[in-house]
């Protein structure tokens, strides 16, 4: 799995013009295909339809599906909404508030608040790097309430230093940001910070 931007016309272009390389061998990613489609529940109770591209290195042989920055990997909402209950749980909210607020299932918010709990000093950790090595005089956000709320903090902190580097940034929340920056592994596995 890659997680690319979420314009599906510049990822088909790169994807044509031999611009994105596989993660495991660094050889060209050639078209190969689509994934199955899936219903993503955006903001405000959108719904997003999604068909992932798939891709074949031409180097390993492996395929690898392009998930758009929007969506992380083995959910069924959007980076946003996630990003969203996780900054109010980061406010000391429980989960059933916020599932109430987001009108969503108390079982779906729970998961996320434990899986990112479980991450949060990976996740702290990763974007405290990338916050230095993207700022020229990094601010490190002040020592919060939690490891979940000082995770929420220094994704944000990044996201700022990224858009004043590059300002397109500022067009992608800082939740697709964090996606895109640790292959959509906000929520699922163990980080390095190398």
């Amino acid at each position: 799995m890659l997680i690319v931007d979420a314009d599906v016309v510049q990822v088909e272009r790169g994807l044509r013009a031999g611009e994105l390389t596989c993660p495991s061998c660094g050889a060209v990613l050639a078209p190969w295909g689509h994934g199955r489609s899936r219903e993503i529940r955006g903001d405000l109770g959108a719904r997003l339809f999604v068909r992932p591209r798939r891709s074949r290195c031409t180097g390993c042989q492996v395929t690898h599906v392009l998930l758009p920055e929007v969506v992380w990997p083995r959910r069924t909402d959007a980076a946003e909404v996630i990003g969203a209950g996780l900054e109010i749980a980061a406010l000391g909210m429980g989960h059933r508030r916020i599932a109430a607020h987001l009108g969503l299932a108390e079982g779906t918010v729970r998961g996320w608040i434990r899986r990112f709990r479980r991450r949060s000093e990976d996740v702290r950790r990763y974007f405290t790097v990338a916050l230095v090595a993207l700022a020229d005089d990094p601010v490190m956000p002040e020592a919060a309430a939690s490891p979940l709320s000082d995770a929420v903090l220094v994704i944000a902190a990044a996201h700022r230093a990224a858009a004043m580097k590059w300002p397109a940034i500022n067009t992608v929340s800082p939740w697709a940001f964090a996606g895109r920056a640790i292959g959509g592994r906000v929520l699922t596995c163990t980080l390095s910070a190398s």
